[in-house]
């Protein structure tokens, strides 16, 4: 990703927000009880959820703390956390619009700060520096790395037969060009890596691993994997514009005729949790 290529807008998941609860696997509980061990959490502190989208990650670990912060730029996703948040009874969560590089906007500090699929789209190297010096002396910034919109590629036998992702992908890039779309423009080397060495550049130590096995199959829907797909930045419903209703329809039929009785089985993919420290 360069500048000349691709720079932060408000539109890169307009839209999507009311996917994600459909058309993402949620995060399994195992993953807040290994952050809880690693971290020896005991429902003291506050969690910042930097980019925090829907809450999928911040209301699995709110529980864990006295309070929680979820900060994310898009006004949808937010919203669709608050809905999420009432739904399943959490009341200690804040939910803040505002982008990662305008931290630390008076919040306060914090025993945690986590990042879910959501850093290679900030200001990697100021945002690493603003958010350790919101952390407490014993605190620590988790970064959780997993695919939550699929599972899975393999040759194994599942009961139902896998989504045909490449498939999808074709269809996609039929509608929409080969180059991956985000926003208002385009990502022809995919997201920045890199992140270990910024990390240590900004001061944090680290990281200590941790892996989160999971491995279990799970049938998923024709309206599931319609919302995972438009969960993506890359393939967000305004990318479409006019042509919206026409994708959706040929995606749909080529879901219908790849399922099999209407559902698909996928093998849900580990997570990966680097916990750094200030």
């Amino acid at each position: 990703m360069t500048e000349a290529t691709w720079q932060w807008d408000e539109t890169l998941y307009a839209g999507s927000a009311r996917h994600y609860s459909v058309g993402r696997l949620p995060y399994p509980p195992g993953l807040a009880e290994a952050v809880s061990s690693a971290l020896d959490l005991d429902g003291t502190g506050r969690l910042l959820d930097v980019g925090c989208g829907p809450g999928s990650l911040t209301l699995l670990l709110a529980p864990l703390f006295e309070t929680a912060v979820g900060v994310d730029a898009d006004r949808d996703m937010l919203a669709e956390g608050r809905r999420r948040a009432d739904g399943v009874g959490v009341t200690n969560v804040e939910w803040r619009h505002l982008r990662a590089e305008d931290l630390p906007a008076s919040l306060g500090t914090f025993r945690v700060a986590t990042f879910a699929q959501s850093f290679h789209w900030m200001d990697r190297p100021l945002v690493a520096r603003r958010v350790r010096d919101m952390l407490t002396p014993d605190g620590a910034w988790v970064h959780v790395g997993a695919i939550t919109h699929q599972g899975m590629a393999g040759d194994d036998v599942l009961p139902h037969p896998r989504a045909p992702w490449q498939q999808i992908n074709d269809l996609v890039a039929s509608y929409l060009g080969p180059v991956r779309r985000a926003g208002q423009g385009l990502l022809p080397a995919g997201t920045p890596s890199g992140e270990g060495a910024i990390m240590r550049a900004a001061g944090f130590a680290g990281p200590t691993l941790l892996a989160v096995e999971q491995g279990v199959v799970v049938e998923r829907t024709v309206d599931e994997v319609t919302s995972a797909v438009f969960s993506l930045s890359s393939s967000a419903p305004h990318l479409f514009a006019d042509r919206l209703p026409a994708f959706e329809a040929d995606l749909r039929q080529l879901l219908t005729t790849a399922a099999r009785d209407g559902r698909f089985a996928e093998r849900r993919g580990d997570i990966e949790v680097a916990i750094w420290r200030p």
